[in-house]
């Protein structure tokens, strides 16, 4: 697959539907999804003339973020809570603190 195929399949993925889902009705509001969308590619390409060498590829991830709701007019954002990162947070502040305790110990231990 050429580069150029492969950007054409990137730029029908990459839509406005990525970012914004289908909308819905519920309990009289207007309930958008959003979410947060990124991509990466590249391609090269290699060889001689006659063997054509070229490759690429893409990734594309997207994460949601939250929803706009609309009621009577007024809109309104409601961000997702993402429990992976707050997981995580929480696992990273928790090593940092093990780290600072164990050097706090050697340090009175030496005294």
């Amino acid at each position: 697959m050429r580069a150029e195929e492969i950007l054409g399949q990137v730029r029908d993925t990459l839509t406005v539907r990525q970012v914004f889902g289908e909308p819905y009705e519920r309990d009289g509001a207007l309930v958008v999804p959003v979410a947060r969308v990124a991509g990466v590619g590249g391609g090269g390409g290699g060889g001689t003339p006659a063997e054509g060498g070229s490759g690429g590829g893409f990734v594309l991830e997207a994460r949601p973020v939250g929803v706009y709701v609309i009621r009577d007019g007024e809109v309104s954002w409601r961000p997702a809570v993402d429990v992976t990162r707050i997981a995580l947070g929480g696992q990273l502040v928790a090593v940092v603190a093990l780290l600072v305790a164990r050097s706090v110990i050697r340090r009175l231990a030496r005294r």
